[in-house]
């Protein structure tokens, strides 16, 4: 009820005493939801800097290839960092705990840092690079885009076996599609490789959860990344090559772990199936 107060007439609502511990569960943020945010923050700002520093300056005429190679390399600097942030919120979720939104919160912020984030990138190099088509590579961004939706919603609804993802993990898959359009290919062939991610990405590979040792691999491969695009933003000695062969390595990854993948799945259907013809024998 509304008190008024007879000297100043001004309606007031008594403070609410309501301690900070009642609020609702699904009102609070955990720390895995701020690394969780950082994520989506990392995936804007590559926006942002794929947008300022190589669109407008291309359309704009200029010259300047200089700031075009910071603004990559700092655009795919923060995807890394995104992935970073992904890496450790899952970690530190299963250690302290998640917020009742931490999931929704996570597939947020991956369709903006390994969705939205690459998708623009390889549309932007569609605009900007002198043998490609800027249709073409607008459609190219629209199914890498569209895979990670696919892929974020199957993961909502799929349980899976532990400690396995079915399809390219949209981290790696937006990597590998970012490294790819800097390894500079022919048009087509660049295309195909796009395309050939994201068909992975919503396929039914399994895929490693990195977690123990292949997540401080996975972490340490992402900070010499990070190093390589830098000794290439600031035109160090040999950068270019540097660069060149982690983006190949990159891509190389992306097309052998469904390879092994295929392969064990191989051995395990041949396996199952000579236990039970053994098992049918007298």
């Amino acid at each position: 009820m509304t008190v008024t107060d007879p000297e100043t007439q001004a309606g007031w609502v008594p403070e609410d005493e309501t301690d900070a511990e009642d609020m609702p569960l699904s009102m609070r943020l955990s720390i895995a939801d701020t690394l969780t945010l950082g994520n989506a923050t990392c995936g804007f700002m590559a926006v942002y800097f794929t947008t300022t520093g190589i669109l407008i300056p291309h359309l704009q005429g200029s010259q300047e290839t200089g700031m075009a190679r910071h603004s990559a390399a700092t655009a795919v600097i923060l995807m890394l960092l995104a992935a970073i942030f992904d890496l450790c919120d899952g970690l530190v979720a299963r250690k302290l705990r998640s917020s009742p939104m931490g999931a929704e919160l996570d597939n947020l912020s991956d369709l903006i840092s390994f969705g939205l984030a690459p998708a623009y990138f390889v549309l932007v190099y569609g605009m900007v690079a002198d043998d490609a088509h800027q249709r073409v590579s607008a459609l190219a961004a629209i199914v890498v885009l569209l895979a990670v939706v696919l892929r974020l919603a199957r993961f909502s609804c799929v349980t899976l076996k532990d400690g396995m993802f079915q399809g390219m993990p949209s981290p790696f898959g937006a990597l590998t599609v970012v490294s790819i359009v800097l390894l500079e290919l022919p048009f087509i062939p660049t295309l195909l490789a796009i395309i050939g991610v994201a068909w992975l990405m919503v396929s039914r590979v399994e895929y490693p959860k990195p977690r123990g040792v292949l997540a401080v691999a996975m972490l340490a491969w992402i900070v010499g990344a990070m190093g390589l695009l830098a000794a290439w933003a600031f035109d160090a000695p040999g950068g270019q090559v540097l660069l060149a062969t982690g983006c190949a390595l990159q891509v190389v990854l992306g097309a052998v772990i469904p390879l092994f993948a295929t392969a064990r799945r191989v051995n395990t259907f041949r396996d199952n199936r000579r236990v039970a013809r053994a098992a049918q024998l007298p």
